[in-house]
């Protein structure tokens, strides 16, 4: 059944959603490194408890594919289902989606796998499991900067908050149907038709999000942070077809 509601475009930085023949195409425009460009489409609603958040078991199902391959795309880019974590009041992040991040992106979260690239993952960081793990952080951190220590410790922190990621062969660039199925105890997140990634569910509630922007972001176990935004020098962007169930906006 087709939801009522309709994703909403959220662009900054003179980006900006078109329609094609085949559906919507997210366009992030070239620009130097002096401010953020985003072309997002969302379901998100700014209120706590909205009735409408999603709830597994949920499943989400698209076309997609973007103007440049992976080694080509500056920034991020990706869809699926999040908890938008900056919203008010702040909530620990949560997500079931199709993640690419370019370099400088760099969170490696995953033991075995890269902090950047076409990813299929999923995260649930304010579960109970991963709460004792805040006050041990400043003991922890450095001790995750000794090789062998990392490779002991990282392992039991990251089934506590809930990472499973896998890396995705297929070209970004080309068509491809991706599915994900949220469900209450296991998700599964497939790429035409054959499942990447199964792992434990995020609790939710959940909201829709596609985008495409210029940021990248440092998030390494051994205490590395940071933020910024990529210069591009042409027109990027992901396009969007057959979404189900959600309808699409009108430009």
């Amino acid at each position: 059944m087709v939801s009522p509601w309709r994703l909403r475009p959220r662009c900054s930085g003179g980006a900006g959603v078109i329609r094609t023949a085949s559906g919507l195409r997210l366009l992030r425009p070239p620009g130097p490194a002096n401010r953020y460009r985003n072309a997002q489409l969302d379901d998100f609603r700014q209120w706590p408890g909205n009735p409408r958040a999603l709830q597994a078991p949920f499943t989400l199902r698209l076309r997609a594919r973007t103007s440049h391959p992976a080694d080509r795309l500056v920034g991020t880019a990706g869809f699926g289902l999040w908890n938008y974590p900056w919203a008010r009041p702040l909530r620990m992040p949560q997500a079931v989606w199709f993640f690419f991040g370019a370099p400088s992106h760099d969170m490696p979260l995953a033991m075995g796998i890269p902090g950047h690239g076409w990813k299929a993952a999923v995260v649930d960081t304010g579960r109970p499991a991963a709460r004792k793990w805040i006050p041990l952080a400043p003991v922890i951190v450095p001790l995750l900067n000794i090789p062998p220590l990392y490779r002991r410790i990282w392992p039991c922190i990251q089934r506590d908050v809930g990472v499973a990621e896998a890396v995705i062969s297929q070209d970004i660039a080309q068509w491809h149907e991706y599915e994900i199925r949220w469900g209450l105890h296991e998700s599964e997140l497939l790429v035409d038709g054959i499942p990447v990634l199964r792992a434990p569910s995020p609790r939710g509630p959940l909201s829709i999000v596609i985008w495409i922007d210029n940021q990248y972001a440092i998030v390494r176990p051994t205490g590395q942070l940071g933020w910024g935004v990529r210069a591009c020098n042409e027109a990027q962007w992901i396009e969007v077809a057959l979404i189900s169930p959600f309808q699409f906006p009108t430009p």
